[in-house]
């Protein structure tokens, strides 16, 4: 018979990390008792959250942004519901999983060869506990079933942050506008209305833009339902001023994420002024953080687009960030004319995360950012990353970040502010009323210090560090569980 030491394995599950112990069988009994407590809370919670996530997996096969998403606020929500059986009792997290209504269709159009074109449009309507569904609409040849879900499902926890009574939704095509004229971009968002109106209205679902969905589009969108229903009525957001859109909604994400940035310093005695910042994306999120940064006088040195990104190491002052606006814009030209107009460097296909600095704003796609990206930043002393994108980090990049200790905002707080223009869009389109820019900035800037509040107050740790992604996940969901409960099984 042989003899040897029986070692127990425990990994201890924790959002910022994940350590491997190995304790003999002996002297694991010999740890103090609150350890010994800890350690089997831990092995509980991961336990139950690889149960909770392998009934997902069966129900969303094939759905990797779905189910990344999900785990990502599983993570922070299935030990708060250990401590709230409540909330595990009537099932919300599971239920909050399954969206309330999948829409998919078909999108025939004509291009300008008279030729037939096919794409698959999408509405989810994920949760509607707190308001009409209310998301943005991404026209973009990545889009599909899992993104869209996974962008539903984040949406749900961004506008319960809000505080504003706003569902989660969302919706979009796998259609490409870029090489596309006016007059197709046209004729493809009619057909898409077409069918997608007989879903939404402004007490049903309120759809707004996204990527590949700008003014352009919007207004096309907005012309075809007009047209369709016979009503004007506040059933999108983000249209354009003259005809019932908000002051500063263009702008919102862009400045919400640069207010609740500045916010996150303000807790280590820091501020924007005289940071060095990178940015991914140079659409509307990115154009308008840019010009944003440059009035808290911080120094932005690059943004990006599909093709690579432009690194100008004196900056992007405002004569530049208007040849931005005109080249994407108007001419929807590509980043690498930026380079070659202002004499600095383009990379190539890269993403702009080797690049030092102290700030980054991840604003263009989801999982741009990887756990070597992450690594490479803080290594290069960057000390705050906040999302302008939904989910740009993946998994392991944030567990990175949280590890370090360093500041990082999640998508669903930190970019919250163009949702919550949107919903004060709703309010004034509702009293046919418009406030003034001064007034929706206010509005706004005071929105994102209250999602920054309510993050820290359920995000704080017990060693002070602040988890925003903890703290954002458990006070989007208890409003919302709140909500479903009241309401009963539905």
């Amino acid at each position: 018979m042989q003899c040897g030491i029986v070692f127990t394995i425990i990994v201890f599950f924790d959002p910022r990390q994940t350590k491997v112990c190995l304790f003999s069988q002996h002297s694991f009994h010999d740890l103090p008792i609150n350890i010994m407590n800890q350690i089997e809370e831990v092995l509980n919670h991961g336990e139950k959250l690889e149960t909770f996530m392998h009934t997902v997996r069966k129900r969303n096969p094939h759905e990797p942004e779905f189910l990344q998403a999900v785990r990502d606020v599983a993570e922070s929500i299935i030990p708060f519901t250990e401590k709230h059986p409540k909330y595990k009792h009537h099932k919300i997290l599971e239920r909050i999983a399954e969206p309330e209504r999948v829409i998919m269709f078909r999108v025939p159009w004509l291009n300008d060869k008279g030729e037939i074109e096919i794409n698959r449009g999408y509405r989810i309507q994920m949760n509607s506990a707190l308001g009409p569904y209310k998301g943005g609409l991404r026209f973009h040849h990545s889009v599909n079933l899992s993104v869209l879900k996974f962008l539903a499902f984040e949406q749900v926890f961004k506008n319960s942050l809000t505080g504003l009574p706003m569902g989660g939704g969302k919706g979009g095509s796998d259609f490409e506008s870029k090489g596309k004229s006016d007059n197709e971009v046209m004729k493809f968002c009619q057909s898409f209305m077409t069918e997608l109106a007989r879903h939404i209205g402004s007490n049903v679902d309120v759809p707004a833009g996204d990527i590949g969905v700008g003014g352009r589009e919007i207004g096309y969108l907005f012309g075809q339902y007009k047209r369709i229903s016979g009503r004007f009525t506040g059933v999108l957001t983000g249209k354009g001023h003259d005809y019932g859109g908000s002051l500063i909604r263009p702008e919102a994400t862009g400045y919400g994420l640069v207010y609740f940035a500045e916010e996150m310093l303000k807790t280590c005695g820091q501020s924007l002024k005289g940071k060095t910042i990178t940015i991914s994306g140079s659409g509307n999120v990115s154009q308008y953080t840019v010009e944003k940064c440059i009035e808290m006088e911080a120094k932005v040195v690059t943004v990006s687009d599909s093709e690579g990104f432009i690194y100008d190491p004196k900056g992007i002052d405002r004569e530049k960030l208007n040849f931005i606006f005109e080249l994407k814009n108007e001419r929807r030209g590509r980043i690498s004319e930026y380079a070659k107009k202002y004499g600095c460097e383009f990379f190539e296909g890269e993403r702009p995360w080797n690049i030092p600095c102290d700030i980054a704003f991840p604003n263009a796609t989801q999982n741009e950012l990887d756990n070597s990206d992450a690594q490479t930043l803080i290594d290069n002393g960057c000390f705050c990353v906040a999302e302008g994108a939904n989910m740009p980090c993946t998994t392991e990049a944030i567990h990175i970040f949280e590890k370090a200790q360093i500041l990082y905002g999640p998508g669903k707080a930190a970019n919250a502010g163009g949702v919550a223009v949107s919903g004060l869009e709703m309010s004034q389109n509702a009293m046919r009323y418009s406030w003034t820019r001064t007034e929706v900035d206010h509005k706004l800037k005071h929105i994102m210090k209250e999602i920054h509040r309510k993050c820290v107050e359920h995000g704080k740790m017990k060693d002070g560090y602040i988890s925003y992604e903890r703290g954002a996940n458990i006070t989007g969901f208890e409003k919302v569980a709140e909500a479903m409960i009241a309401q009963g099984l539905v």
